[in-house]
């Protein structure tokens, strides 16, 4: 009789807690997802362009191969974009070792092209982050992309970098990290500030 009380709580306890894992808890978080100001995070941040379109997400990088735009960090996944692109859109690093000779050369091929362009190699511009999905790069890569981006768009530098520090987002909490430009915002602004320019 012991037996059969305790399974009938064990089973009791089970539902409890499946109820509360399973139900409660996630319509919890989808109806907090819901609030103004949290909607769009929930909803993935996405940026759209003049015509509503969607052109990407303010929370992932992406790429930009063009000389009028600000180049992002670089991804082994390639962002998900092209014909290179992953089709699955997941995240993830290389994984290869600080040794691996394919590592070791397209860091090279990457540092070269920088020097090509007459951009210092920072860090941010040659590794790619451990996720292979992150959309900012420190004010100091944004400065050094910018008098090849202002020469791409025949404007002045000047003329640029109010939008730079406009799309600089500051230290997490005030005290976590470094501030970072985010370079869709940035590049999208730009396109922006060129469509009302003509």
């Amino acid at each position: 009789m012991s037996i059969l009380r305790e399974i009938a709580k064990a089973i009791r306890i089970t539902l409890i807690l499946w109820l509360l894992t399973a139900i409660i808890y996630p319509l919890f978080i989808l109806l907090v997802g819901q609030v103004p100001f949290l909607k769009d995070k929930a909803q993935g941040s996405i940026v759209q362009n003049i015509q509503g379109e969607q052109i990407g997400s303010a929370l992932i990088g992406q790429q930009f191969r063009s000389e009028q735009y600000f180049h992002g960090r670089p991804s082994t996944i390639r962002y998900s974009q092209g014909k290179q692109g992953n089709p699955t859109g997941i995240s993830g690093a290389s994984n290869l070792a600080p040794s691996s000779p394919e590592l070791l050369k397209r860091i090279v091929e990457e540092a070269n092209r920088l020097k090509d362009e007459n951009i210092q190699p920072l860090a941010e511009l040659i590794y790619t982050s451990g996720s292979g999905l992150d959309p900012h790069i420190s004010v100091k890569a944004a400065r050094e992309q910018l008098d090849r981006v202002a020469r791409a768009r025949g404007v002045r530098p000047d003329e640029i970098l109010p939008l730079i520090n406009k799309y600089t987002e500051g230290r997490f909490l005030g005290i976590f990290g470094e501030p970072g430009v985010n370079v869709l915002k940035l590049n999208y602004a730009l396109d922006l500030d060129e469509f009302n320019r003509q």
